[in-house]
């Protein structure tokens, strides 16, 4: 039986259910479909409180794509130190930060020409 086609908006919905879920913070979804050039369509960029909560939400993200879409990310970096860890899905491209690292990095203004939407939580 031939693996069913996932949307990116399922993906994005998804995602978002795993993030929040754990209470995932400040979430932004970054429209990179404009930019010349890119790798994927859209990041996904939130923020835990410590390692354990960074830890938790990809935990959670992984396990609500897999449960709701039989889907998994292509390739997970960052898992080690939880400061920031990139969970590639090939369209979407999501980044759960540590709040500082988050700061620091500031990667929402490396892509500004992008449409940003900020994600009202539940919370």
């Amino acid at each position: 039986m031939a693996k069913k086609e996932v949307s990116t908006d399922q993906l994005i919905t998804t995602i978002l259910e795993g993030i929040e879920e754990v209470k995932g913070q400040n979430i932004d979804l970054l429209d990179l479909r404009e930019i010349e050039n890119m790798v994927c369509d859209y990041f996904i960029v939130c923020n835990g409180t410590s390692n354990t909560q960074v830890t938790a939400i990809v935990n959670s993200i992984q396990k609500t794509v897999s449960k709701k879409l039989k889907d998994k990310p292509w390739h997970v970096e960052g898992t080690q130190n939880a400061e920031w860890v990139l969970m590639d899905y090939v369209h979407v491209v999501v980044h759960v930060f540590q709040k500082h690292i988050r700061e620091y990095y500031d990667i929402e203004s490396l892509w500004g020409d992008a449409k940003v939407t900020s994600i009202e939580s539940n919370y």
